[in-house]
């Protein structure tokens, strides 16, 4: 599951950007000034390591000097002298916190993790000044006061709630006393935060399995097995093959090696690498997080953190989050029970005299499909090669969909080799959006998938976006092609909704442009958008044999599709099991102090009755970067609730003509391009013309027929 925030885990060693220095210019000159490039994109051709540290500390302090400057204005608060000029004000440190900390996550090295490690404390104190800035929330506070009196149109409106909001959720109206202790766990959770990244980067690199024979690696493919032997020759290790950690539980490999001595070995490196008792162990700030997080939400009277954290999110409290994740534990576990009874049938009747185990499932769950589904994974990869399912499916589809054209820049500089960029052009052929694809998984990147900025849209700052993707497929070796898992795609088409998010945003204020909106409705757009993956019309323009340019045989497509519910059993399970888990950490009162991660997660597992022990969770704690880097803490349900969006939508379109210019016009009219303009669940109801139905995602999930029979 995809996520729109990195998930950072850097590690060390390519170098970040071009190490050529110019003579005369200042440390951080990159960044003093907008870039003069197409869309203010990065100028990676000039930035250095050495650029960040002194660009981060002058962008903290001419923003603070911005902000004093509104708060100390003698003139009475307006919208206009108070939240549009801090609309307008921090540009500096946008700038170099957007770069920074995208390196730090797709390319990072020694000297970055370093200045992050220095950093991240300073920005959290930097924060605070702000939000806990008295004379500057009286102000907004006073337009909070009176805006049903101000003539602002709803997305005024809006940015004086959101203002308001953020400041009080923040601290603003906090005793001083209480002021000064929410300072001290915001730096603490904060520094807890970027250890955390870098110690789990270095544990999923050092916990790569590392072989020696070729044997070993009997049923994997003659391409994957040359990447292995390339990835070793990266790391010095010659002659020997290295299977490289994902982030999650799983690992792509356990689907197709023979040899279940070295299923188990690469399973356990993946669920230890982040508990081994050594320098790379993460538990001890998985438990001081998740108490920090419980002692600063008790400073704002609440009695857990997801209380806290969900004020503003569409479920609105852990409640309702629990509610609608449990109500499909019994069927989900159910199903998963079911398929596992078939693996284990499968393996008596191989006669191989073991019980299922998980990491026997990936490997059997495809012989099941290839026996029920007549479907083998080395039989479609052919047909998705790397280039062609961007050019002609993703792209393909937004121009179907939205009008968008697509055009290749080779003149823009990017950070690493294998970064490419394209301009986009909308439906009137003029410059809509710069789009960054980063999509091979390197060592110093942080696993997982996701989508973020350089430049976002604002009708204010008269600024265009300038978006990015970052996947971690396999890279080829050298002269092979880059082909796909359907799973692949997927993520593909997923991480670039996520982008059209971004691009199409036609936003005002920045503070509610593009993708900033609530966790539970930003996965929305992404997850909507994966259905275009297998759309007939889609999927026969990119899914071509890259030998032969011939398109996929009918009778193959018909056994995707009759596929596409399989295995839904444990991939539900192993979600909500991760996805409670957050929860089961993020309710714990101030009060309460837990001891011991893995018992924790144990019991936790236990109380929801997703204790399955062939079904581990997708994220066990000490790796499950979603929740203890920030962005997803109390949170990681929300892709279950932008999925009930998903499908709903594409439902509605469905019975509306399915991929019409006419929908995606209307689609991108009424979601894409609002942003976070007004109350999202007024915003999809109003495209839709009713509230969302569990229904279509159950069907999409195999958990119940569709009503038609189909």
């Amino acid at each position: 599951m995809p996520s729109i925030r990195p998930v950072p885990l850097p590690l060390a060693w390519a170098l970040t950007a071009c190490a050529i220095a110019f003579a005369g210019t200042p440390p951080g000159a990159p960044f003093m000034k907008p870039s003069p490039l197409p869309f203010q994109a990065p100028q990676f051709d000039r930035i250095q390591d050495s650029d960040f540290l002194p660009a981060l500390e002058a962008g903290m302090k001419a923003h603070l000097a911005e902000v004093a400057k509104v708060a100390a204005n003698p003139a009475a608060p307006t919208f206009e002298n108070t939240l549009v000029a801090l609309e307008r004000s921090g540009a500096e440190l946008t700038r170099v916190k957007k770069v920074f900390f995208h390196l730090t996550a797709a390319n990072t090295n020694p000297g970055l993790q370093k200045i992050q490690e220095e950093v991240a404390p300073k920005l959290a104190a930097h924060d605070d000044e702000i939000y806990l800035n008295a004379r500057l929330f009286q102000r907004i506070k006073a337009i909070h006061d009176q805006r049903a009196h101000l003539k602002l149109g709803p997305e005024g409106q809006e940015l004086v709630e959101r203002y308001y909001q953020t400041f009080v959720h923040a601290g603003a109206e906090l005793s001083a006393a209480d002021q000064t202790k929410l300072r001290a766990l915001n730096q603490e959770e904060s520094k807890l935060t970027t250890e955390f990244r870098n110690r789990l980067l270095a544990a999923t690199k050092d916990g790569a399995l590392v072989l020696d024979h070729e044997a070993d690696l009997k049923g994997l493919s003659k391409g994957e097995i040359e990447a292995a032997a390339a990835a070793a020759k990266a790391r010095g290790l010659e002659g020997k093959f290295v299977l490289a950690l994902q982030n999650t539980t799983q690992q792509p490999a356990l689907a197709s090696l023979e040899d279940r001595a070295v299923r188990e070995r690469l399973f356990k490196a993946s669920v230890d690498r982040a508990s081994l008792g050594n320098a790379d162990d993460t538990r001890a700030i998985d438990l001081r997080l998740a108490q920090v997080r419980a002692q600063k939400a008790a400073l704002f009277g609440c009695k857990d953190f997801a209380t806290y954290a969900m004020y503003d999110q569409m479920a609105k409290t852990p409640e309702a989050a629990e509610k609608l994740m449990t109500s499909l534990v019994p069927a989900a576990t159910a199903k998963a029970r079911a398929e596992a009874a078939k693996m284990q049938a499968l393996i008596d009747q191989q006669k191989g005299g073991f019980q299922l185990a998980p990491w026997d499932w990936q490997y059997y769950a495809e012989q099941v499909r290839k026996a029920e589904y007549d479907l083998d994974e080395a039989q479609i990869k052919p047909y998705f090669e790397l280039d062609r399912v961007l050019q002609d499916g993703v792209f393909y589809a937004a121009h179907q969909l939205y009008g968008l054209t697509f055009k290749e820049r080779k003149d823009i500089p990017v950070y690493q080799p294998d970064v490419r960029v394209f301009e986009v052009f909308d439906a009137d052929r003029k410059p809509l959006a710069l789009f960054y694809a980063d999509y091979f998984k390197r060592d110093n990147k942080s696993g997982g998938a996701w989508m973020d900025s350089f430049v976002d849209q604002s009708g204010l700052l008269k600024t265009k976006p300038a978006v990015y993707n970052v996947c971690n497929f396999s890279k080829p070796a050298p002269g092979q092609p880059a082909l796909l898992s359907f799973d692949d795609v997927t993520t593909m088409f997923h991480e670039f909704g996520h982008a059209l998010h971004g691009m199409l945003s036609n936003v005002k204020y920045p503070l509610l442009a593009g993708t900033n909106v609530p966790r539970d409705f930003v996965e929305f757009p992404s997850q909507f958008n994966e259905n275009w993956a297998l759309q007939p019309q889609v999927f026969a323009h990119y899914a071509k044999d890259y030998r032969t340019g011939k398109p996929m045989p009918d009778a193959l497509v018909q056994k995707i599709r009759k596929a596409r519910t399989f295995n839904q059993g444990y991939a539900l399970t192993e979600y909500l099991a991760s996805a409670l888990l957050d929860m089961a950490w993020h309710t714990l009162p101030a009060t309460e102090q837990v001891k011991d991660v893995q018992a924790f997660e144990d019991q936790a597992l236990k109380g929801f009755h997703l204790d399955l022990s062939q079904v581990p969770p997708r994220y066990h704690t000490p790796y499950f970067a979603h929740i203890w880097t920030g962005d997803y803490a109390a949170g990681y349900y929300a892709y279950l609730w932008s999925e009930v969006l998903d499908h709903d939508a594409y439902a509605w379109f469905k019975a509306h003509g399915d991929l019409t210019r006419a929908n995606g016009d209307r689609f991108r009219r009424m979601i894409l391009s609002r942003g976070s303009t007004e109350d999202m669940a007024k915003l999809y109801r109003a495209f839709r013309g009713a509230d969302p139905s569990v229904e279509p995602l159950e069907v999409a999930r195999g958990l119940k027929d569709a009503p038609d029979g189909k």
